[in-house]
């Protein structure tokens, strides 16, 4: 039996576990409203180490965790790991970047991300008895 090859699935196979991967900054993002809204969690980030960017149409998060190193002390386990992390997101047409805000609290990142008005939905009003003008090229 054939064994179809996808590069997508063995590079997140690649990815599961690693420690500064996109997989340890998990997010959610959802529409509510006239607004999406991200979260990002980022426990035990220091907030003066994240920084969100965005440039044309590209949106990214950084953070920064830094590790604890006890002078003489012998650890037993150590699995909280210290280090960059990054993702980043190409937002869609129709969306507000001039009013595009973030906040962190409890160790989740909170981007929102507003529709822009020209893109939200709106009714259009049905003129009668009047003569509609065709457009000549």
């Amino acid at each position: 039996m054939a064994r179809v090859f996808d590069p997508f699935q063995e590079m997140e196979r690649l990815f599961q576990g690693a420690p500064n991967s996109p997989r340890s900054m998990p997010i959610d993002l959802y529409r509510e409203a006239d607004h999406y809204i991200l979260t990002a969690d980022l426990p035990g980030i220091d907030p003066s180490s994240i920084d969100v960017d965005l440039d044309g149409q590209q949106l990214t998060i950084r953070a920064e965790r830094s590790t604890v190193n006890a002078e003489g002390a012998k650890w037993l386990v150590r699995e909280r790991n210290g280090g960059s992390y990054l993702r980043q997101f190409t937002l869609g047409q129709g969306l507000d970047t001039e009013r595009i805000a973030a906040s962190y609290e409890h160790g989740v990142l909170t981007v929102t991300v507003p529709v822009s008005e020209r893109a939200k939905p709106r009714k259009i009003e049905i003129e009668t008895g009047t003569k509609v003008e065709t457009i000549q090229a």
